[in-house]
């Protein structure tokens, strides 16, 4: 079902390895001096990096927050009344819980009566049409041929 196994050589590829061109280094120029009228312009800062270049620019200010307005603080009343309106929210909810519950509970009440006037009244029917007690019209003993009527026996 399998065909046999024959192990293969891989192929051989050329492989071409291509090594990074180095990039000239950069010759620092300096920047041409340009006469600035000292009201129109901010600071100009130069900073000399650890290899010996100069970098010159202007100082940024960092920007500084609008001041958030002062929020006007929210009178008790105000607090109160929300409070209250919650909590009528709540009991009004409540109360419909409870309505629901009074109705559910009234309904299973009925049928715990009617189950029971059923019952009982089955029972009382047991009672009274049932084969036990005394027994009253016709009695048939077919083995001994006697046939009595009307003929109570005690």
């Amino acid at each position: 079902m399998h065909p046999e196994y024959t192990p293969r050589v891989p192929a051989q590829r050329a492989v071409e390895v291509h090594q990074p061109t180095p990039l000239p280094p950069v010759v620092a120029v300096p920047a041409p001096v340009v006469p600035v009228h000292p009201g129109t312009s901010s600071t100009v800062a130069s900073i000399v990096l650890p290899d010996g270049r100069v970098v010159t620019g202007y100082a940024v200010n960092p920007a500084q927050p609008e001041p958030f307005a002062a929020k006007p603080a929210v009178s008790r009343a105000a607090v109160n009344v929300a409070l209250g309106g919650v909590g009528f929210l709540a009991v009004c909810g409540g109360l419909l819980m409870l309505s629901t519950f009074i109705a559910a509970l009234t309904a299973l009440v009925t049928q715990l009566i009617t189950l029971a006037a059923v019952v009982f009244g089955g029972w009382i029917a047991v009672q009274v049409f049932g084969a036990s007690g005394q027994k009253g019209g016709t009695t048939v003993h077919i083995r001994k041929a006697v046939i009595k009527r009307n003929h109570f026996h005690g």
